[in-house]
């Protein structure tokens, strides 16, 4: 496993670059779309071909800090600090819909495998907002017990505040990252709490399942580590270090093989689980690195393309093989 640099665009937005990930190619697009959030409050939408912009979506008042791409390429989504996620037609750029949280309850946020719900991340909340794909509505919150003996007045006693969100590949389960450094895992039909997985001491930014065996699933902290967990048996079985800074965001590989990684270090690594540890360490951006993703419908002899997005402004891609 390998990443090879191939290209990127130095000042892709007007402000630090804190989200990324790829729209699906459709039946009308053979390719697919490198889609990007800036705290310059616009979403961009790139050919990865040659980093060519294809259009700008405009319509947020303060920042972008989370994109997503809906399974069927035709819709994406865009959470800001102003509190509202915009859902968006891809070919028309045109508003299908926003969607409305209280201040700070908007974080990162990610479509089902199915399509048919929208799990956002909901900040103070300490919950997981799901919102229905068919009519815009929210149709269930998730939300993370609080901890035995604390007082529900007590704000102090609860740090759950959620950071992060990912659906498992059959669409089952959901979990979430939040502040305290503890991971929750949800039975989503049943609309129930399962557990917690347990073993980072800092805020969980990043998770992201494995496409290959959806027991696994991995996360990265402000605490410098990715975790590997059996999200179904509740164990923590492998814990990786070799950032010097925050893990602002993980990835799983296609093929389940790799694990990519951005940091507050200002690199990216690629990580073979198995040997639990970095293979390559690129180091092309010049500030932390917010956001990594591999194109998921990659394959073949060419591998797959990795984006990573920074507070430099910048897009790279990689190629995967």
């Amino acid at each position: 496993m390998k990443l090879a640099w191939l290209r990127s665009l130095e000042t892709s937005h007007q402000d630090c670059v804190w989200a990324c990930t790829w729209l699906p190619p459709t039946t009308e697009r053979s390719s697919g779309i490198l889609l990007t959030g800036s705290l310059d409050e616009t979403v961009k939408l790139w050919n990865p071909e040659d980093l060519t912009l294809v259009r700008t979506n405009t319509g947020h008042c303060l920042g972008v800090i989370s994109v997503a791409a809906h399974p069927s390429g035709k819709i994406a989504a865009s959470a800001s600090m102003d509190s509202f996620v915009r859902v968006f037609d891809v070919e028309s750029n045109n508003t299908i819909a926003t969607l409305e949280a209280p201040p700070s309850e908007v974080w990162q946020m990610e479509f089902d495998p199915r399509g048919t719900t929208l799990a956002v991340a909901g900040g103070s909340s300490a919950s997981v907002k799901l919102w229905g794909t068919a009519e815009w509505k929210l149709i269930a919150t998730l939300a993370i017990p609080r901890p035995e003996g604390s007082n529900p007045s007590d704000k102090g006693n609860n740090k759950k505040f959620v950071l992060s969100v990912a659906w498992s590949p059959s669409g089952r389960q959901l979990a979430c990252g939040s502040m305290d450094g503890s991971i929750s895992v949800f039975d989503v039909q049943r609309g129930k709490f399962l557990h917690y997985l347990e073993g980072h001491t800092m805020p969980v930014r990043s998770l992201a399942y494995s496409p290959i065996d959806p027991r696994v699933l991995v996360s990265g902290s402000d605490d410098e580590r990715i975790h590997m967990y059996d999200s179904e048996g509740k164990t923590l079985f492998s814990s990786m270090s070799g950032h010097s800074s925050w893990v602002l965001s993980v990835d799983v590989s296609p093929d389940g093989a790799a694990i990519a990684s951005g940091s507050s270090d200002r690199t990216v690594k690629l990580w073979d689980p198995k040997m639990r540890a970095a293979v390559q360490t690129m180091t092309n951006h010049t500030d932390q690195v917010w956001g990594v993703k591999f194109e998921a419908t990659g394959g073949g002899l060419r591998g797959c393309l990795l984006a990573s997005v920074s507070d430099d402004k910048s897009i790279s891609l990689y190629n995967y093989s």
